[in-house]
């Protein structure tokens, strides 16, 4: 059915996101599959790094997956409000350089899910989102609804694994996700 990517926009091992993430590949429809990226050996983005060394290896990794993909999954933190900077920095170094814009984002569909230990559930982080992914011209999901997870450290164990309720959201999110890209 569908071949997707994702990543998580933290670097904490014990992230919410992370676990979120994780939990999005088990419940996933039958068929599909979502490929986690990882994006903790990704630089800081830099211009002078892009025009002295060439885009890193490690974006050229991520760049490649999410053209290949049916679609993009992005599991947001929220940090003061906004969008976390180590996701940002992901999608300032995949938009590079202008001219491969059109292979990587242009069209191509993403969902946004986040949690949070807070009482929001990334509601901020996930606006902020819109303009950003809709400057790349990527496909921002709306149909299917929000995904936010308050209080999340109710929704899993102590392993990170997820309770009932939360594998039957994202199995129903993530099913409506999949029908959508036809």
């Amino acid at each position: 059915m569908a071949e997707l990517v994702g990543f998580a926009g933290s670097l904490r091992a014990g992230s919410y996101n992370r676990a979120l993430l994780a939990a999005a590949v088990d419940a996933m429809p039958d068929g599909s599959t979502l490929d986690v990226l990882s994006i903790d050996d990704v630089p800081l983005y830099s211009a002078d790094v892009e025009e002295n060394e060439g885009i890193p290896q490690s974006v050229e990794r991520i760049k490649n997956a999410i053209a290949a993909a049916d679609g993009l999954v992005i599991a947001t933190p929220e940090y003061n409000g906004g969008i976390p900077g180590v996701a940002k920095n992901v999608v300032d170094w995949i938009s590079r350089p202008g001219d491969d814009q059109p292979r990587v984002t242009h069209g191509k569909p993403v969902a946004l899910m986040g949690a949070t230990p807070g009482g929001l559930g990334t509601a901020f982080s996930q606006a902020a989102w819109l303009q950003v992914l809709r400057t790349l011209r990527m496909r921002v999901w709306v149909s299917g609804g929000p995904f936010y997870l308050s209080s999340a450290f109710n929704s899993f164990d102590e392993q990170s694994r997820p309770n009932d309720d939360l594998k039957g959201r994202l199995a129903s999110y993530l099913s409506a996700y999949v029908e959508s890209l036809g």
